[in-house]
Formats: structure tokens, sequence, C-alpha cells
């Protein structure tokens, strides 16, 4: 049984109206000579193996993706406009009703994995001087609304953002986005509070940033709000920085702090979340040492958009974004380039996350650990030049909830073919 749905087709025409209204001169050469294409293909298997006490077995599934990526350049004038394509499709190669839940394929007839399922989306953007607005469907990624890219396809919005480079060193950027097509679903539907209950949900998410560079770009500062009417609002203040010690040594670090409440109707009730990590990592020759440190306070989780990842939070891994109520981890990491040994592609990354005082599902002292790694080669020349597989093993176990400890294996293939 095929899912597959597309956007409406007058928000897919409107683009295409547009540009083909344009005189024919106004499609400078630009239009087509700066425009990219690619059409990944991404293979992505999943087996996560619950322990023992989960309501479950085990969820697996396995699926073939592919990912069209069409962004023009822009027309000749004191106004310039253009046009960018997503096409997003995802077919089951294995999956049933008893493996169901990897979030790689939308369910239907209880838990049944859909055969197939993508979108098709539309943006039209259109750039004076050094500011450019965009209008339609695509995937933001924003430290107050990030895109998750972390499965088969990946989640889309829709909506409208201005993005500013008018003053040296300063990028402001302002927006509003309407409704959100999750990663494992072909519908488009407004946005709800992710992990927290709500009895409605809302078709405006407001949302604006500054950032600011300086110290040759090894240093910016940023600012940002976000709101989701009726449910929450939100700020983020953000510092990052990387040092340079010499040779090919470097240190880099950010600080980050976001602070919410409920807005408006409050459809979710009152909330309350602070969260706040720093993030130091240290690279010297092949290796990098990395201590992530996160801590949340308040009644509620980390407040964020169904569907979108938890990616500006550095403890947000495989295993989860360890973004409890009141919870508090810490994070390991260790990088390898086997460029070093002469296996230019070749990386290995391992790291051990630790949580504690989790404030959820009836634990008030609630704890959780995961240790995780990822073998991965990009091959650097022939006909497969760029094609990327990753080899992702984790274990993560939890004192708390249901079906929260569980052994997992991944293997992603990602194979970018430049279209033009």
């Amino acid at each position: 049984m095929s899912t597959v749905r597309r956007a409406k087709p007058c928000r897919i025409a409107l683009p295409f109206a547009l540009a083909t209204a344009l005189p024919s001169g106004a499609l400078h050469a630009a239009f087509f000579e700066d425009a990219k294409g690619t059409l990944n293909l991404r293979n992505y298997y999943l087996n996560r193996d619950y322990d023992h006490g989960a309501t479950r077995g085990k969820a697996e599934e396995w699926t073939q993706s592919f990912i069209l990526n069409v962004q023009s350049g822009f027309t000749e004038g004191p106004v310039g406009f253009g046009i960018d394509l997503l096409g997003l499709w995802s077919v089951k190669l294995d999956g049933g009703r008893g493996t169901y839940g990897t979030q790689l394929l939308p369910t239907h007839d209880g838990n049944k994995p859909a055969d197939d399922f993508g979108r098709f989306g539309v943006a039209f953007k259109a750039r004076y001087s050094n500011t450019e607005i965009k209008i339609g469907e695509w995937n933001p990624v924003l430290p107050i609304l990030s895109s998750d890219d972390g499965r088969g396809l990946t989640q889309t919005f829709q909506g409208g953002m201005l993005t500013s480079r008018e003053i040296k060193n300063v990028t402001i950027h302002a927006g509003q986005m309407r409704q959100t097509s999750p990663r494992n679903d072909a519908s488009m539907q407004d946005m709800t509070l992710d992990g927290i209950s709500s009895r409605d949900s809302s078709d405006r998410f407001n949302f604006g940033g500054i950032e600011y560079s300086f110290n040759d770009g090894r240093t910016m500062l940023s600012a940002w709000f976000a709101q989701l009417e009726d449910l929450y609002k939100q700020r983020y203040f953000e510092i990052r920085h990387t040092q340079p010690l010499g040779g090919d040594a470097s240190f880099n670090a950010k600080l980050g702090l976001f602070d919410g409440e409920e807005d408006g109707q409050a459809f979710a009730g009152d909330l309350d979340n602070k969260t706040f990590f720093g993030r130091f990592a240290l690279r010297t020759g092949s290796n990098t040492f990395t201590f992530a440190y996160q801590k949340l306070t308040g009644k509620d989780r980390w407040l964020q958009v169904n569907g979108t990842s938890a990616d500006p939070l550095p403890n947000d891994v495989y295993a989860g974004p360890y973004n409890n109520p009141k919870e508090e981890s810490w994070q390991i990491r260790h990088d390898y380039n086997f460029a070093g040994l002469g296996i230019p592609g070749m990386t290995f990354m391992s790291r051990y996350i630790d949580g504690r005082n989790v404030h959820r599902d009836g634990a008030t002292n609630g704890e959780t650990w995961s240790r995780e790694n990822e073998l991965a080669y990009v091959f650097q020349s022939g006909s497969l030049k760029n094609l990327t597989v990753r080899l992702r093993n984790s274990t993560k176990r939890a004192n708390w909830g249901t079906n929260t400890s569980w052994n997992e294996n991944r293997v992603v293939i990602n194979y970018p073919i430049s279209l033009f």
C-alpha cells in the first residue's frame, strides 16, 4: 500500500508560474550556471533489540531512499529570483508489524509499515543585495528549529524566512513556519510541542535571530527568539570560539543557554525550562577529544517543535537527546581520522554519555547511560567517489520508563550523485 502524498498543486505551481512570467532576458545565465542538482541515494538499515523487561522484542526496518535537491541560481537585475526543488521518496526493503517503530517508515492498519512514502516540495526565493527571502517548503537548520535528518528522509517545513548579511560580520534571521512534515510521514500538518501533551496544535512558529562574528571569524555571539504560538516561547543565547594552538592543533568551545515558558493560551499548560550546555573539543593531529556537559532545570523537558532534532544540544546522540526534565548529563568522546595512517576517508568515533536526576515517567532520580561507536568511510575516487558507508553500534540502559534500554546497530549508505 502506497502512502505517497504530494504538496498541493497550487503550492507547487506558483513558483513555476512566477518564473515563466519573467521576461526571457531576465533568466540570466547565472540562474542556470549557478544551479546545483544532486540525487542522494540513501540506504538505511536499523535494528534495535530491546533489553529484558521491555514490552517488545525488537524494532527492525530497512529502506532505500531517494533525495532530490535542486537549487537554481538567481535571475539578473537588482532583485534576483530563483526556485529550489526538493523531492523525497523512500521505499521499504524489509519490515513488518512485528518489527515496526524504527521511525524509518510511517505505519497504518495496526502498526503495518508503509510500502513507500514521500513528498515533493518547492521553495521560491528572491535576493536583493545581501538579503534573501525564501518562501515554500525546505528543511531549515537553525538553533531553535532544526529539521531532523536522522533517518531515511529529512523533515521539512512550509513557511518563509529572511536572511540578511547587509552589516559586516552580522547575520540576521527572521521568519515564520506554518506546517511541518516529519521524517517518517508524507503528510503536511500543524505543529505541536514535542514530548509534552497538548490538546491543540499551532500553525504559527515565529522566530528571529542575530549572529555576530569577530576575532577573524574565530568567535561568534548569537541570540535567538522562538514562539510556537499559544504553546511555548523560548530564548537562546550562544557563544562559540575556536582557538588555534599552533601547528594543526586547535581548541573549540561552545556555550549555550535556552530559556522557555508557555505562550498565549498555553494549550500545553504552564511550562518552565532552562537548558544550559557546554561543549569543549581539543583537536591535535588525527585525534579530537571532546567533553560536553548539559543541565536542565524547571519542571519540563527541553522545548521543541514535534519531530525536530535536538542537535543544538551536545548530548543529542543516537540513543536520545538526554533532554528530560531536570536531567544532568555529561559526555566524553574521541574521534580519529585514519588519514594519518595513510587511509584518507576513514574515520572512527567513540563516545560515552551518562545522565542523572531524570524526572519522568514516575522517576525522580532516573539514570541513563549510553555507549556509541561509528566507523565511517568516504570513497575518495573512482565511480563511487563521495559514497559514504557508516556502521553504527550503540547500547543504552535506563532505570526508568518502558522500552528505554536497548542494543542497536545501523548501517547507513549515502551516495550523492551530482546532476549538474
